[in-house]
C-alpha cells in the first residue's frame, strides 16, 4: 500500500496484516470475507435491536423506559472503550487468545441477559457482549487486508444495524425480547473458519515488554470521557435548576476530558511504544484518516436520528413512512459504499477523500434545506454511504500508516474514533432537532 493509492499493493498488505495479527506466517490465502464478515457484523445488529422495544424491556425488567435505554448506552460504551482494548491485546498475544475471549464474553453476556431478571446483571450482560463483538470486530478488521475486502465488512455493518431495529421488533413479538438482544451470537458460527487461520501457539507479535497497564487505563478514561461528554448537559436537564446544572456537568466532563487528554500526551512521551504508539499519534495520515471517520460517522449519526423526525415536520410523513424510507435508504447507501471501496485503488486517497467529504456535505447540506420527503431521505443515504465508505477505506489508510506489527492497534484506535460518532451524533440530534419533542 503507497501513499498515494489505497490498496495499490493489496496482497502485501493482507500478508503484512495477517502476519501481525496471527504473530506467525500467514496461512495460504486469506481468511474468506464473508466469514469475517459473519464474524463481524452481527454485532450492528445487536446494538439496534433494542430501538424499537425499550418499551416491552422495561416492562419486564420493572422499570421506566428512559431507566431501560441505560442497555443501550452500556452496549455503546462497552464496544467503544473495548476496541481498542482488544486490538491491544491482539498486538500483543495473537489472534487464537482474541477469539476465545471474545467468544466467551459474547456468550457468557448473552446468557446473563437472557436469563436475569434484574436490570443490573442484563446491564453487565449487554456490556460483556459487547466486549466480545469489539474483539471479533478488530479480529476481522486486521485480517481484512484490503479496502475491498474491508468494504464488505463495512457495508454489511452498515446493513444489519439498519435492519436491527426491525429484527430486534420481530422477534420480540414472535418470541421475546431477549431473543432479540442475542442475535449477535451468530457471529460464533464463524469462530471456527477464522481460528483454523491462527496459529496453535502463536508467539505475540509485539516484543515481550511489560504491558502498559497505565496507558490502557488512561485511553479507557479518555473514551469514556469522551462518550459520556454530549450526554452530560442532557443528564443535568432534569435537576431544578437545570441551567446550573447544566454548566456545572458540562464543565465538569470538559475537564475530565482536557485531564485525560494531558496525562496520555505525556505517558505517549515516556512510553513511545506503549499502548497508545507515538508513531500513531504522529502520523499524519493516520490523524487525518481518524478524525475525518469522526466526522462523518458523527454525521451520519446525526442524520440517523434527526431526519425521522424531518420527514414529519416538514414533508408531513407519518412514522411508519419515514421508518420504512428511511430503512430503504439506509440499506441502500450501505450497499453502494461498497462499489467505493472497490474502486478505491484506483481513483486514489485524494480522489475518495474528496468523495466522502463532498457527500457528507452534501448530506448535511439536504438536511438542512430540504422540506421534500425524498431529498431528506438522499441525506440518509448520503451519511451512510459516507460513513460506511470511510469505515472501509480510511481504516485501511489508517494501517497502512505504522509498520505491520502495530497495525491492529491502528484499525482499534481509528474503530474508537468511528465509534465516538455514535456518542456525537444523537446528541447533536436532540439539540438541533429533536429537543423540542
Amino acid at each position: 500500500m503507497t501513499t498515494t493509492a489505497v490498496t495499490a499493493t493489496a496482497a502485501t498488505t493482507a500478508t503484512s496484516a495477517t502476519t501481525a495479527a496471527t504473530g506467525r506466517a500467514p496461512t495460504p490465502g486469506p481468511v474468506p470475507v464473508l466469514w469475517l464478515a459473519l464474524l463481524a457484523t452481527p454485532v450492528a445488529a445487536a446494538a439496534n435491536a433494542p430501538v424499537l422495544i425499550l418499551p416491552d424491556m422495561a416492562a419486564s425488567l420493572g422499570v421506566p423506559t428512559e431507566t431501560a435505554a441505560r442497555l443501550v448506552a452500556a452496549f455503546a460504551w462497552a464496544m467503544a472503550v473495548s476496541v481498542p482494548l482488544m486490538a491491544g491485546l491482539l498486538r500483543r498475544r495473537g489472534l487464537t487468545p482474541v477469539l476465545r475471549l471474545s467468544g466467551a464474553l459474547l456468550l457468557g453476556g448473552t446468557l446473563l441477559v437472557a436469563a436475569s431478571p434484574w436490570l443490573p446483571a442484563a446491564l453487565l450482560g449487554r456490556a460483556a457482549q459487547a466486549a466480545g463483538g469489539a474483539g471479533l470486530v478488530a479480529a476481522a478488521m486486521s485480517l481484512a487486508g484490503s479496502a475491498r475486502r474491508m468494504g464488505v465488512i463495512s457495508a454489511g455493518f452498515g446493513m444489519l444495524g439498519a435492519a436491527g431495529p426491525l429484527l430486534g421488533a420481530q422477534l420480540s413479538h414472535a418470541v421475546s425480547w431477549r431473543l432479540s438482544l442475542s442475535v449477535s451470537l451468530l457471529s460464533l458460527l464463524a469462530l471456527p473458519a477464522v481460528g483454523r487461520h491462527a496459529a496453535v501457539t502463536a508467539p505475540p507479535t509485539a516484543p515481550r515488554s511489560r504491558f502498559d497497564a497505565r496507558g490502557a487505563a488512561l485511553l479507557t478514561v479518555l473514551a469514556t470521557a469522551l462518550a459520556l461528554l454530549p450526554h452530560a448537559p442532557a443528564a443535568a436537564l432534569g435537576s431544578a435548576s437545570a441551567s446550573a446544572a447544566v454548566v456545572a456537568v458540562a464543565v465538569a466532563a470538559l475537564a475530565v476530558v482536557a485531564v485525560a487528554v494531558a496525562l496520555l500526551a505525556l505517558h505517549v512521551r515516556r512510553r513511545p511504544d506503549g499502548f497508545v504508539p507515538a508513531a500513531l499519534v504522529r502520523s499524519p495520515l493516520f490523524l487525518g484518516s481518524a478524525l475525518l471517520a469522526l466526522a462523518l460517522s458523527t454525521s451520519y449519526f446525526t442524520l440517523l436520528f434527526a431526519v425521522p423526525r424531518l420527514l414529519a415536520d416538514r414533508a408531513g410523513w407519518d412514522v411508519t413512512a419515514a421508518g420504512a424510507g428511511q430503512l430503504v435508504a439506509l440499506l441502500t447507501g450501505s450497499a453502494l459504499s461498497w462499489l467505493l471501496a472497490a474502486a478505491s485503488a484506483r481513483l486514489g486517497r485524494t480522489a475518495v477523500r474528496a468523495v466522502l467529504v463532498t457527500l457528507g456535505a452534501l448530506a448535511a447540506l439536504l438536511a438542512v434545506f430540504a422540506s421534500w420527503g425524498p431529498l431528506l431521505l438522499v441525506a440518509t443515504l448520503g451519511g451512510v454511504f459516507g460513513a460506511t465508505g470511510a469505515n472501509a477505506v480510511l481504516s485501511m489508510q489508517a494501517a497502512s500508516s505504522v509498520p505491520a506489527p502495530q497495525r491492529p492497534t491502528a484499525i482499534g484506535l481509528f474503530s474508537l474514533c468511528y465509534q465516538l460518532g455514535g456518542a456525537f451524533g444523537p446528541a447533536i440530534a436532540t439539540a438541533l432537532v429533536l429537543g423540542g419533542a
